[in-house]
């Protein structure tokens, strides 16, 4: 069954997209227009790069990746593993380029900025650990050949269960850090509600929908990929 078939689910991807860009652009005009936008040279122009680059990967591609079987599920199981762990691969690349923007903005400010101090910068911790975890265990488990069937079975609902979970942490860890961001820049003005402080609440919710949106597709039966017999390891869940 192609997803066409499947009723309400062409709608329900398309309404994800939507929204998925509809973040990567609030983020980058945020930045642009209230945040002086992006560069390479002092420390608020390279800061910025931080929350776009973590909105991409960690939210938009992640999201799109643990979804991958459920879009494509007349491709071979085989190919969307690939496909699966490229698309991580480009978020773990990328990922550390978000990183490093948030952490060298912070060397080179003057005075240095503290690091690894606040809620937001622990879970990003947390998440970051998770999903390298996830990447390398998974990689290991579902795409090395020596590896035997049965274990791949007992593995495959944790692996499913552990990815949930840190694309959870990742919505959380990115709307703390947006709150975190707004706060800090407008200091005692967002209490009187600018309207960049509006936005920004406003991308944040979205966002909390974003993610709701992507787990319910996620669980709810009549969306999972159905095994075929050239599947080799599944799980109902995927």
């Amino acid at each position: 069954m192609n997803n066409n078939q499947i009723p309400g689910y062409l709608s329900i991807y398309t309404i994800f997209q939507l929204i998925g860009i509809f973040l990567i652009l609030s983020v980058f005009l945020w930045l642009q227009i209230y945040r002086t936008g992006f560069g390479f040279n002092g420390t608020i122009h390279i800061c910025n790069w931080h929350p776009l680059l973590m909105t991409i990967t960690f939210i938009y591609l992640f999201a799109n990746s643990i979804l991958h079987f459920r879009n494509f599920r007349n491709t071979p199981k085989r190919k969307l593993k690939m496909q699966h762990a490229t698309i991580h691969s480009c978020i773990v690349i990328f990922g550390v380029l978000g990183i490093w923007t948030g952490l060298n903005s912070n060397l080179i400010a003057n005075p240095p900025i503290p690091k690894f101090y606040s809620f937001h910068s622990w879970l990003g911790i947390i998440t970051v650990i998770m999903f390298l975890f996830q990447f390398t265990s998974g990689f290991i488990s579902f795409l090395y050949p020596e590896i035997a069937m049965k274990y791949k079975k007992v593995i495959m609902p944790y692996h499913i269960i552990f990815g949930i979970l840190t694309f959870v942490l990742s919505i959380v860890t990115s709307v703390l850090g947006f709150s975190e961001k707004v706060i800090f820049a407008l200091n005692q003005q967002y209490e009187h509600m600018p309207t960049e402080g509006l936005f920004l609440n406003f991308v944040g919710i979205v966002l909390i929908v974003y993610g709701v949106m992507v787990v319910y597709i996620l669980i709810k039966p009549e969306y999972k990929r159905s095994s075929k017999p050239d599947d080799g390891v599944t799980n109902n869940g995927t």
